[in-house]
């Protein structure tokens, strides 16, 4: 009867072990099905390659950026709040076109009409919109991203946009800045600090600038990422520069956000980004635009061949492809329709003119290098949409481009054989 008794106990144990056991893990198994997984993320596949998850599915952003400002306003207008909703019509086309994605630079000032513009995009058109911050940098006079109370009014709105659209289905990212790193060199927007004042050396001012700025911006990620694990956060940089300083001041980033204008090739761009800053990366801001300074006349041809060409490029750097870097996300081109208040942005009455003087010159677009004082950058011509004076349903006609259809054609069937050939219509 002992061994009997002491046989019971050891099955009475074992009963009670086993099912301890499977609750358990039970237990741990719902818990993390029950986790909320996150809506966006990151995924590092090794040997610096990465990719962009959404819903657990990879996706390659194709994206615009969106100001659809009308003819005779300027970049004041709250395009958000139009009655005529531009943002449906332009939803449909960029539908029909292959877009995925619209890059807004900053949300509007009514946080009911810009959830409407998300909502409307995402719910009607399977659209996603990545939300940005200028982090102040057009403040007058300056920006002052050495200065306490700067700093914290820039934290609090950026904060308190994330708060506001965190939960928009439509959400994909946001972006921090967006050639705010110019402003280290002293030649656009600058800004200084006692301490900064009393460096002599340029070369020193300049990397003091970029500890500070990109320690701020980290500490913002930071904060995002506490408030808003779902969805990744970009460092908006132009070009390249600064972000040997950005590796060590600002490591928290998920992505860098690169603003390029390198004509129809981005030359060694992706590979470069790997050995300075290893993050992936979205071109943010790049493109050409559909005028030709020289000849002074519109071309078409010349937009979409350059564009197809470095649309090529962000596909030969995607993940998985041996021939790139595999640290490419995908891009939003500059821009979805042209905007006709950017030459002279201080005359009303301009506004209203489709403008063909360039502010500014660019050797990487050679096509029309030759233009009077080498200016061949035209800054209201860069849509992919040309928009008309009349008026279609109170907004003004939008009339696609060639590189609307090249761009199309190439996102159904990606073909990454380079292009030597001006292509024809």
């Amino acid at each position: 009867m002992k061994g009997h008794k002491a046989q019971g106990a050891g099955h009475k144990n074992r009963f009670v072990f086993v099912p301890c056991v499977v609750c358990l893990v039970s237990f741990l198994l719902l818990g993390m099905a029950s986790r909320p997984k996150k809506a966006v993320y990151i995924q590092d596949i090794g040997k610096g390659n990465y990719r962009l998850i959404v819903n657990n599915k990879p996706f390659i952003v194709k994206g615009v950026c969106y100001s659809p400002v009308p003819i005779g306003q300027s970049y004041e207008y709250d395009w958000w709040s139009d009655p005529n909703k531009p943002w449906l019509v332009d939803g449909k086309l960029m539908q029909e076109m292959g877009i995925n994605t619209i890059r807004v630079y900053q949300p509007g000032e009514n946080p009911e009409s810009v959830k409407k513009v998300i909502r409307d995009l995402y719910e009607l058109y399977g659209i996603r919109t990545i939300l940005g911050s200028w982090l102040g940098f057009w403040e007058y006079p300056c920006p002052a991203y050495g200065d306490k109370e700067f700093r914290e009014k820039v934290r609090k709105q950026v904060l308190e946009m994330v708060a506001n659209y965190k939960d928009e289905p439509g959400i994909l990212m946001w972006i921090l800045g967006n050639e705010n790193n110019y402003s280290f060199t002293e030649r656009v927007n600058p800004w200084t600090t006692p301490d900064l004042d009393k460096i002599t050396d340029v070369k020193k001012r300049c990397d003091m600038r970029a500890g500070i700025y990109y320690g701020f911006v980290n500490d913002l990620t930071r904060e995002i990422h506490q408030i808003d694990p779902n969805h990744p956060v970009a460092l908006g940089n132009g070009e390249l520069v600064g972000l040997e300083t950005a590796k060590q001041a600002c490591p928290d980033v998920d992505l860098v956000a690169l603003i390029i204008y390198r004509g129809k090739t981005f030359g060694n761009l992706f590979r470069s980004l790997r050995s300075i800053f290893d993050k992936p990366v979205l071109l943010a801001e790049f493109g050409a635009d559909a005028y030709d300074a020289a000849l002074e006349k519109e071309d078409q041809n010349i937009q979409a061949f350059f564009l197809e060409n470095q649309w090529r490029q962000i596909y030969l750097n995607l993940s998985g492809n041996l021939e790139g870097a595999g640290n490419c996300l995908g891009g939003t081109m500059f821009e979805w329709t042209d905007e006709w208040w950017k030459h002279n942005e201080y005359d009303q009455e301009k506004w209203k003119t489709h403008d063909t003087e360039s502010n500014w010159s660019n050797g990487s677009y050679y096509f029309d290098i030759k233009a009077k004082n080498n200016k061949n950058m035209n800054e209201e011509w860069f849509g992919i949409v040309a928009l008309s004076e009349q008026l279609e349903g109170g907004i003004n006609k939008r009339i696609p481009r060639k590189a609307y259809y090249v761009i199309r054609d190439f996102w159904k069937k990606p073909v990454l054989e380079v292009k030597n050939k001006r292509g024809k219509k």
